[in-house]
C-alpha cells in the first residue's frame, strides 16, 4: 500500500506537531506564573491530597486526560492517512474462455442456395453464442477472409447480412465474387480448406478449434492442395472439420471424400437437413472443452481506505466516550 497524496499526511503531521508544541509552551507558561486561579482557597489542602482516594481519583483523571490526548492525536493522524488516499497496486490478466469456429464456405455457383441457407442460420445462432470466436472465409478458385475470428457478434451479424445480399444478387458485384475468382478453375476445395486452417491465430496455445466446411465437393480445376492433404494439415493443427454436403447420397464419391476428411480430424460429416444441420454442428463444437486465452496483463491502482476508515471510527468513538466520562 502507498499514499496517493502523501503531502496531505505530512501537512497534517506538521500542524499536529505545531499544536502540541504550542500546548506544551502554554502549559509551562501557566505553571510558572504562580497564579492561584479563580477557585477559592482551601485550608489544609495538603491533607486532602494525601488521602489514598484522592490520589486514585487524580491518577484516573490524569490517565483519562492522557488517553484523550493520545486518541485525539491518533484520530488526526488516521484522518490524514484517509485524506492522503491509500491505494494498492493490483495486476490483472483478463482471461477469455472460448472456442474458435471458422465458417468455410464454397461460394461457387452451385452452392449459392446452400450458402444462403447456412449464413442465414448462422446469423440466428450468433445470438446464442457465449464466448465462441467466429470467423468467415469464402472460396471458389481463390480464398478470401470476410472477417477474422472475433467474439463481436454484432460485427459478425453485420457481415453475414451483407454477404446475404450478395447471394441474392441484389448488388452490381456480389460480395462472394470479390477476390474469390482470381485463380484457374472453380471450387478448389483443398485450397479453400487449407486457407481456412491458416486463419486460426495463437498457434502456440492449446485451443478448441473447429471448421464448418460447406461444399458439394465438385472440383473443377487443379488445386495446389487436395482435400485429403488439407484435412491432414488441419489434423496436425488439432482442428476438427465438420462438413455440410448438400448433395449427400447423390454423388457418392464426393460424399465419401468429405466424410473421410471430417473423420481424419475427429469431426463429422453432415447432409443438409433444412435448418437443423448448422445447429447440430454448433452443438457438437460446444461440447468440446473450451480453452483459456490470456489477455495482456494490466496494472491498476485501487483505493483501499476501508481499514483506515474503520480504525478512524473506532478511535473517534473512544475519544468521544472519554470526553463524556471526564466531563470536559
Amino acid at each position: 500500500m502507498v499514499l496517493a497524496n502523501v503531502w496531505i499526511l505530512l501537512a497534517v503531521t506538521g500542524v499536529l506537531l505545531l499544536a502540541i508544541a504550542l500546548g506544551v509552551l502554554l502549559g509551562m507558561r501557566g505553571r510558572g506564573g504562580g497564579s492561584a486561579g479563580p477557585g477559592a482557597p482551601i485550608a489544609r489542602a495538603e491533607r486532602i491530597r494525601a488521602l489514598p482516594a484522592f490520589r486514585r481519583a487524580v491518577r484516573r483523571r490524569q490517565a483519562a486526560l492522557a488517553g484523550i490526548v493520545a486518541l485525539g492525536v491518533l484520530a488526526v493522524v488516521l484522518g490524514g492517512v484517509v485524506a492522503a488516499r491509500p491505494v494498492a497496486q493490483k495486476t490483472i490478466q483478463p482471461v477469455s474462455t472460448n472456442r474458435d469456429i471458422m465458417l468455410c464456405l464454397d461460394v461457387s455457383g452451385s452452392m449459392t442456395d446452400v450458402d444462403k441457407e447456412i449464413v442465414s442460420i448462422f446469423d440466428k445462432l450468433a445470438d446464442g453464442f457465449k464466448g465462441e470466436r467466429v470467423g468467415l472465409t469464402i472460396f471458389n478458385s481463390s480464398a478470401v477472409q470476410v472477417f477474422p475470428l472475433t467474439d463481436d457478434y454484432a460485427f459478425i451479424q453485420e457481415h453475414l447480412r451483407s454477404l446475404m445480399k450478395g447471394f441474392d444478387y441484389s448488388t452490381d458485384v456480389p460480395e462472394q465474387w470479390v477476390g474469390t475468382m482470381n485463380g484457374v478453375g472453380a471450387s478448389l476445395i483443398g485450397d479453400g480448406l487449407a486457407s481456412c486452417v491458416m486463419r486460426f491465430d495463437h498457434a502456440d496455445q492449446q485451443r478448441a478449434r473447429s471448421i464448418i466446411l460447406a461444399t458439394d465437393n465438385e472440383l473443377n480445376g487443379s488445386p495446389i492442395v487436395t482435400l485429403g492433404q488439407a484435412a491432414d494439415y488441419a489434423a496436425s493443427k488439432k482442428i476438427r472439420i465438420y462438413t455440410i454436403n448438400p448433395v449427400d447420397g447423390i454423388d457418392q464419391p464426393n460424399s465419401t471424400g468429405l466424410s473421410e476428411a471430417a473423420a481424419t480430424t475427429g469431426g463429422k460429416a453432415y447432409a443438409l437437413r433444412e435448418t437443423t444441420t448448422v445447429g447440430d454442428i454448433v452443438a457438437q463444437v460446444q461440447k468440446q472443452e473450451a480453452s483459456q486465452l490470456k489477455g495482456q496483463a494490466t496494472v491498476i491502482w485501487t483505493d483501499v481506505p476501508q481499514l483506515w476508515i474503520a480504525a478512524l471510527i473506532v478511535v473517534a468513538l473512544g475519544f468521544v466516550v472519554l470526553l463524556w466520562r471526564v466531563r470536559l
